[in-house]
């Protein structure tokens, strides 16, 4: 069957031959086609390969019938290029390795796979430009499917360039949201009418052609395969056409029919071709020989059009093979799944005995549970569920069975496939009762509600799992507290069932264990308990002992729960910014290492935070930014603009703190996230207080004041005390101060002490309270948080001003000013101006500078570089690669007019970050 030439697309081609026009000149690109079946997605891909004579091209299409077969399709797309494997760094070697199954270690996280993947694509295309056509997206697995969405966002400078074809509502274009993106129509009237035309080999009436055209919306597989299923007088007029016509079943059933006349032998072959994996062909070829098939029955189907001419086995079209296996009765497909099984490689024969299986069969249950765990060593684990959910259903024990379930759920839940962890729940559901694996069902529900912030209900979820557990399993009984605490510490007062303080009694009194690894968030999290349950005094030590441990321990380990978010919650309440720092830092590292990019991103946003503190806003900028983009690949529900709420109150821009904390507290009510509601007060009240507003700064201070709740209660005390001095509400400002009158002597930390000493400066009449000033700039200025220091020196000269010694004012209101004008706190840059000038000293107001042009990207390469990271090191950090680091380099230096990286530290105007 000859190709009919390319009719219409002017747009979408001009597209592809600016993409390409771009990586012959470097720079990747990605565009992703979606449409319905049969609109034209796959001509458009041909295209591009047709205009890219002089680029490596290399095709991949995603077959059904292999979407269990983890990095199957990543297998096959890398595998010409897998001699540059040792070009690699030893890192990123292994982890394809091990995800390719060309090694027998351990998978790591599957994001260094992609990484990996990234890498050697741009070590390739550093000889000649490459671009990568991928088609079928929804029938890649899902592990291939995410490595190469994870690419995608990152190709940039490095000669590779993507384009994808999926077919809409699929679920996997999904993986490729945020992408630019095309989705194809059908055909203008005019296009159609003339690729109809070229099919009809006779007379076709105007009328029925513009009858065909509007019946089957301009697709343009439908305009084609239309004229094999009406005959001439159809087409020409004289007799009528099927009323309505009939495209929703046209194209299956013109393939059926198609496949339905050619010889037996035929059809078994091409059922054998639908149903086996396309990567062995040598496997393929012992089944159709066990079958009695030869190759001379590839004839007729490639004079049919059905099989494209050539050696491989390939469908013309991938509708063809739904409809052959679609078409085929269950007997049949079990006759070739069992001769599958015996021309396949461990897993697949596992597979393929399954499907060869009628009814329960324990034997064959064992193998897909053995071939489900070297699913797993290879990062498999949509495979590995999909194997162990089989393995269950033909499972006769009921209890294992349902545990056979769970493990399936759990594998998906590690995946990131929420819905089918809920489904397989359900399908344990039955056999759980009375069962110890009841707990941990319920745990895997806790885990999906947790992994969509729907955290209200998780803590009595995990209560109730702890009592049907029992007193037999005390380690997963605190495992189960552990989570639990978590929860209810998110959802603090929203949360529903039970309360934070009955989970934080329950959680302390469970904790027994006498010497846990140095590494162990156990002490962490059982001192946060102690201290909601018991008060402050009993929590402090043992959390000051927990970090204590922590930043001594040689090694750290990341968590389900995020372990960088309890390292917060704690060191917040001691006022402990350098251990939070230390701690915090070696977990991103980890996360890094690993490619665990869900802890990383949570990661990041603690350390935005801490670079806040520190006056360094741009590097907490970049921070987000990192943040959101390892959010979005992961599917995590708590990315965006909510986590810049404090950024926005100490930069002053109002707009954007409003609609952010507008949208941190219809989450917190929606999702029960009591600490978004803390979190968006924080921000406010930071702001108002910036600005002078003291009344307001004191309304949003006094509901986590009065709720008393973790995280971020200590850190508003201070704020509550100055608003409610300068507001005239003494008695709140007395009620903050003798709380953290308590609380700073027991962390004893420079940041409580010095916060204290600010509380008690403001809170004294007379000259006496020029001591406590002083003592509270000591105090801060022995640890890193620069923008206390400077709000301290402000409320010392706003003193020192209002008791008329305007010249000794001007020393700290000028060294307050400076800082927060140098480092864009506009919240307060104002204050302090107004307060120097009343002196009748001058306030230069800062010029603009180009910093501020580079993007959040941009801005974190720089800050790395003028770190000291190599351009490989920083390629490693962010997850691209060192031609994209290079790239952005080059912008840097142009925009901020300098010519050396030694250079990037003074034009940026902050210090480098260790």
């Amino acid at each position: 069957m000859s190709e009919m030439p390319l009719v219409g697309r002017r747009a979408e081609c001009a597209a592809i031959d600016e993409m390409l026009e771009a990586l012959r000149d470097g720079f990747g690109a990605v565009l992703v086609l979606t449409g319905e079946p049969g609109v034209g997605k796959t001509r458009l891909l041909q295209y591009a390969a047709r205009a890219s004579e002089d680029v490596t091209v290399v095709h991949l299409v995603g077959i059904e019938s292999e979407t269990r077969l983890a990095h199957g399709a990543l297998h096959r797309l890398l595998r010409p290029f897998l001699p540059a494997l040792t070009c690699l760094p030893e890192h990123l070697r292994d982890a394809l390795n091990a995800a390719l199954g060309l090694t027998g270690t351990a998978s790591r996280d599957r994001f260094l796979v992609g990484l990996a993947t990234l890498t050697l694509l741009a070590e390739v295309a550093s000889d000649r430009p490459m671009l990568c056509l991928v088609d079928d997206v929804h029938w890649l697995d899902r592990e291939s499917a995410d490595v190469l969405a994870f690419v995608a966002r990152r190709v940039h400078a490095d000669s590779v360039s993507m384009v994808f074809a999926a077919r809409e509502d699929s679920g996997r274009p999904r993986l490729l949201d945020g992408l630019n993106a095309t989705r194809l129509e059908g055909l203008p009237p005019e296009d159609a009418r003339t690729l109809l035309g070229q099919g009809v080999p006779g007379h076709l009436d105007r009328a029925v052609a513009d009858r065909i055209v509007d019946g089957t919306g301009g697709n343009p597989l439908a305009l084609v395969e239309i004229t094999a299923h009406l005959n001439a007088e159809q087409l020409a007029g004289v007799a009528r056409l099927p009323e309505p016509l009939p495209v929703s079943r046209l194209l299956e059933d013109r393939f059926r029919r198609s496949v339905a006349a050619l010889p037996d032998d035929t059809q078994n072959l091409l059922l054998l071709i639908a149903t086996a994996p396309t990567d062995d062909q040598a496997a393929l070829w012992r089944a159709a020989g066990a079958l009695g098939l030869s190759v001379r029955a590839m004839a007729p189907a490639v004079r049919a059009g059905v099989l494209c001419p050539g050696t491989a086995l390939e469908f013309r079209h991938p509708l063809i093979r739904s409809a052959v296996h679609a078409a085929a009765d269950a007997e049949a497909l079990r006759r070739i799944h069992a001769v599958l099984a015996t021309a396949s490689a461990p897993d697949r024969r596992a597979w393929h005995l399954a499907e060869a299986t009628e009814g329960a069969d324990d034997a064959v249950a064992t193998e897909l549970e053995t071939a489900s765990e070297r699913a797993q060593a290879r990062g498999g684990f949509s495979q590995q569920a999909l194997f162990l959910s089989r393995a269950a259903e033909l499972t006769t024990d009921p209890a294992r069975r349902a545990r056979r379930f769970l493990d399936a759920a759990e594998a998906h839940l590690t995946s990131g496939d929420a819905g089918a962890v809920r489904m397989l729940l359900a399908l344990a559901a039955p056999d759980l009762a009375g069962s110890p694996e009841k707990a941990r069902a319920q745990r895997l529900r806790a885990s999906v509600d947790m992994l969509f912030l729907r955290t209200g209900e998780v803590s009595a979820m995990l209560l109730d799992a702890v009592d049907g557990l029992g007193p037999s399993d005390p380690a997963t009984t605190w495992e189960l507290l552990y989570e639990a605490m978590h929860a209810a510490l998110v959802s603090g007062g929203l949360t529903s069932g039970t309360t934070l303080a009955q989970v934080a009694k329950t959680a302390a009194d469970a904790w027994h264990d006498p010497a846990p690894p140095s590494w162990s968030p156990g002490p962490l999290m059982a001192g946060l308990a102690h201290e909601v349950a018991f008060g402050y005094a009993q929590g402090a030590p043992l959390l000051r002992d927990a970090l204590r441990r922590l930043r001594a321990s040689p090694e750290l380990r990341e968590l389900n729960s995020p372990f960088s978010v309890i390292v917060s919650y704690a060191a917040d309440e001691l006022w402990d910014i350098e251990a939070k720092r230390e701690i915090v830092q070696r977990l991103a590292a980890v996360d890094r290492g690993r490619g665990a990019l869900y802890g990383l991103s949570l990661a990041l946003l603690v350390l935005a935070t801490l670079e806040i503190w520190e006056g360094r806003f741009s590097v907490a900028e970049s921070h987000y930014a990192e943040s959101d983009e390892y959010a979005a690949a992961t599917g995590f529900a708590g990315g965006g603009e909510i986590n810049k709420a404090l950024f926005y109150a100490w930069t002053g821009r109002e707009p954007e703190l409003r609609t952010a904390t507008q949208a941190m507290r219809n989450l917190a009510e929606t999702l029960r996230l009591g600490s978004m509601r803390r979190t968006a007060a924080q921000a406010l009240s930071i702001f108002e207080i910036g600005r002078g507003r003291y009344r307001e700064a004191l309304d949003h201070a006094l509901p986590v004041f009065l709720e008393d709740g973790l995280p971020l209660g200590n850190l508003m005390l201070p704020i509550m005390v100055e608003a409610g001095v300068r507001a005239g509400d003494r008695s709140s400002a007395e009620a903050a101060l003798a709380r953290i009158e308590e609380r700073a002597p027991l962390a004893g930390t420079p940041w409580a002490l010095g916060s204290l000493a600010r509380c008690r400066a403001l809170m004294t009449t007379g000259d006496a309270a020029e001591e406590w000033y002083l003592k509270s700039i000591e105090q801060l200025g022995k640890v890193p948080v620069a923008v206390e220091l400077a709000w301290s020196r402000l409320v010392y000269g706003e003193w020192l001003r209002r008791r008329k010694r305007r010249s000794d004012a001007r020393v700290p209101l000028r060294a307050a000013y400076e800082s927060f004008d140098s480092w864009g706190a506009a919240a307060f840059t104002g204050r302090a101006r107004a307060e120097l000038l009343a002196t009748g000293a001058t306030a230069r107001k800062r010029t603009a500078d180009t910093r501020h042009d580079l993007t959040p990207q941009e801005r974190h390469v720089a800050v790395l570089a003028a770190s000291g990271l190599t351009n490989a090191e920083i390629a490693t950090r962010l997850f691209i690669t060192t031609p994209t680091v290079e790239f952005h380099l080059n912008k840097v230096f142009r925009k901020l007019t300098i010519t050396s990286r030694r250079q990037i530290a003074s034009a940026l105007d902050h210090p480098s970050p260790s």
